[in-house]
């Protein structure tokens, strides 16, 4: 007689773990990660008309690993000194105090939510991607004579929901050693990433268009966004170029130009020429964050 195994299909299982989500995001009980205490702080000052660089200074002083990584990245080939930075006024001086407060929200960031075991090769790529994507959105903003703040944060957070999905399904798996695969997940936070990023924008109070942006950055759906910042729209194309440069699969260059974002921006071909040209340069910011 054989006896017919009990254990749950893929399939199954994957089901639950979807109605466990769609329970926890409609009832408002989603496990939701706090913004890193300094990361918000950088968020506040950043967005204070009448903060000075000292301030901030001050600020990514309190934490010496915080200090000792945005030194590190402001000495890197990506931002090429003249000389060695060995402070943060040397690096305000260097970098600018917008910029510098980007990189510590970033770092501050990497270091609580893309922060993740069991998944450390994929939580990598998920932030090397949103990363490149603040990063092309600065430069896709800049070209539109728009807030490059803005459009760099959007790029950051656009799929910040991601590890949140990932963090659920780490915390609801009561076997941590059989852990599901990356190829099953996948599809999973794909799904959810919108919704979960969008609660957690709301618990983090982010800035308004960057709640948009999370929300609406999909091709097409950016035409909902009402901002004037445009951060939507940009963080669409952003995000198409971060997964060109990232994912040896992804769109061809050719391809990419023909999307309907670029259109809707109203970008012409040496709009997308000087894009593409800082592929290497974005790709070298990023690792100096990652090392």
């Amino acid at each position: 007689m054989t006896i017919a195994s009990t254990a749950p299909t893929e399939q199954e299982e994957n089901a639950v773990l979807r109605a466990h989500i769609t329970t926890q995001l409609e009832q408002g009980t989603l496990d939701l990660p706090l913004l890193p205490v300094v990361a918000n702080q950088v968020l506040q000052v950043s967005g204070d008309p009448n903060a000075d660089a000292t301030k901030l200074a001050a600020l990514i002083q309190q934490d010496q690993a915080l200090a000792g990584q945005i030194l590190r990245i402001a000495n890197s080939p990506a931002y090429l000194p003249r000389s060695p930075i060995v402070s943060l006024q040397q690096a305000i001086a260097w970098l600018g105090m917008n910029m510098l407060a980007g990189l510590a929200f970033s770092v501050s960031v990497q270091s609580g939510i893309f922060s993740t075991k069991g998944y450390e090769k994929e939580v990598r790529h998920l932030w090397s991607h949103a990363l490149a994507t603040g990063l092309f959105g600065k430069e896709i903003a800049r070209r539109m004579r728009h807030n490059v703040e803005n459009a760099f944060l959007c790029g950051l957070l656009h799929t910040i929901g991601k590890p949140v999905i990932l963090h659920l399904v780490l915390t609801s798996q009561t076997n941590q050693e059989n852990l599901p695969t990356w190829t099953d997940l996948e599809p999973v936070i794909q799904e959810y990433h919108i919704p979960a990023g969008s609660k957690l924008a709301e618990v983090w109070k982010l800035p308004d268009p960057v709640q948009e942006a999370i929300r609406l950055y999909p091709d097409q759906v950016y035409l909902q966004a009402t901002s004037p910042t445009k951060g939507a729209i940009i963080t669409c194309l952003a995000d198409h170029l971060a997964s060109h440069v990232f994912d040896s699969s992804y769109l061809d260059e050719e391809t990419l130009r023909a999307l309907p974002v670029i259109q809707d921006l109203n970008f012409y071909p040496d709009d997308m020429d000087a894009l593409f040209e800082l592929r290497e340069g974005i790709q070298q910011s990023v690792e100096a964050f990652l090392v």
